[in-house]
């Protein structure tokens, strides 16, 4: 009976990723309003001025890049920036905009002061991404007209609008998309206090009874994101459910994430794994990502995206010239010894 039920929980319950199927489900969790935003004060509170200026001058907001791990509110913020606008929002994504066609026919569209919103932008295609600069820049659209010798050039000018564009790969946005954006973000993991205050929110539109306890122990497992405390307490939720009880207590909050095999710390069965491969198979490190990927049979972008922001933020993982390296934190959470010297020298000496 246990095992047949833990078969039917959600596997992939803490990786931050958007999952299609619970699109729903987010989108009723989302706050509409600066003011409901929960956490990341120092950023709402800077594009609180940037909107209240913006609307003051009936002008567009400056094009919003916002970059950092998936799941921290990226899609949110683009939501609340037209609504606080009081612009449409057009939604797209950088891997779904294959020919320049694609997204010429986006901006054409556009209403005056809208809002366009490309996740995944570091994915856009050189050719695709070289549109926007003069669109972005100028507010005009350079389309050639034409094959061969007779081709000719077309500007067309655009409405004024806002881009938001968002990534977790800020390094791969080529310079001159990057210096278009004259407002650049970086989103952080979430504190154990906000993630408790987004777990108690999520439980009240819900109608979820949670325990105070039960939802500090949510957040303090949901690897500091949002999207996965969210997760976190709806699977909490079935285990109550499946035990007959009418609310989460503490008690059946920590039964439910053992079971779904999040510790204390957030780490899951992957998590766990992967220090583990580094520790067994490379001695804690230095290990390469590709040789990492390979031992574990997962995709590089995944272990680099997903599972290493976090590892590194808890200071289990470290990152140096030739390679990842398992810190001795790390090691004694997973109960491996530690082994005098096994780091020494992994470090190049800091120049004076």
């Amino acid at each position: 009976m246990g095992a047949r039920y833990h078969e039917r929980v959600d596997e992939h319950v803490l990786t931050p990723t958007r999952d299609p199927a619970e699109a729903r489900f987010e989108e009723s969790l989302r706050p509409r309003t600066l003011a409901e935003y929960i956490g990341q004060e120092k950023i709402t509170a800077n594009l609180g001025v940037f909107i209240a200026a913006a609307r003051s001058r009936a002008e567009s907001l400056d094009h919003v890049l916002l970059f950092g791990p998936p799941g921290l509110g990226k899609t949110t913020l683009a939501h609340i920036i037209a609504a606080e606008m009081g612009a449409p929002l057009l939604i797209t994504s950088g891997p779904v905009l294959e020919r320049a066609g694609d997204l010429a026919a986006i901006l054409t569209n556009l209403e005056p002061h809208g809002v366009l919103f490309v996740d995944e932008i570091h994915r856009l295609a050189p050719t695709v991404a070289e549109i926007l600069y003069p669109a972005m820049e100028d507010f005009t659209l350079d389309l050639v007209v034409g094959q061969g010798p007779g081709a000719r050039t077309m500007r067309l000018p655009l409405p004024p609008f806002t881009l938001v564009g968002a990534t977790t790969r800020a390094g791969l946005l080529s310079a001159p998309l990057r210096d278009r954006f004259g407002i650049v973000h970086r989103l952080e993991f979430y504190g154990a206090g906000a993630l408790t205050s987004i777990v108690r929110r999520s439980a009240g539109l819900l109608a979820i009874p949670v325990a105070d306890a039960a939802a500090e122990e949510i957040a303090r497992r949901a690897r500091g994101t949002p999207r996965v405390a969210n997760r976190l307490l709806r699977r909490v939720r079935d285990f109550a459910h499946a035990r007959a009880e009418d609310a989460v207590s503490l008690d059946t909050a920590r039964f439910g994430l053992e079971r779904l095999e999040v510790d204390g710390f957030g780490l899951d069965e992957l998590d766990r794994r992967l220090l583990a491969t580094a520790i067994e198979h490379y001695h804690g490190g230095p290990v390469g990502l590709k040789a990492l990927a390979a031992s574990l049979g997962e995709d590089e972008g995944t272990i680099e995206d997903i599972y290493e922001p976090y590892l590194l933020q808890l200071g289990f993982l470290q990152r140096t010239p030739r390679g990842r390296v398992v810190t001795d934190r790390a090691r004694r959470h997973l109960n491996y010894p530690i082994v005098a010297g096994d780091q020494k020298d992994l470090f190049p000496p800091e120049e004076p």
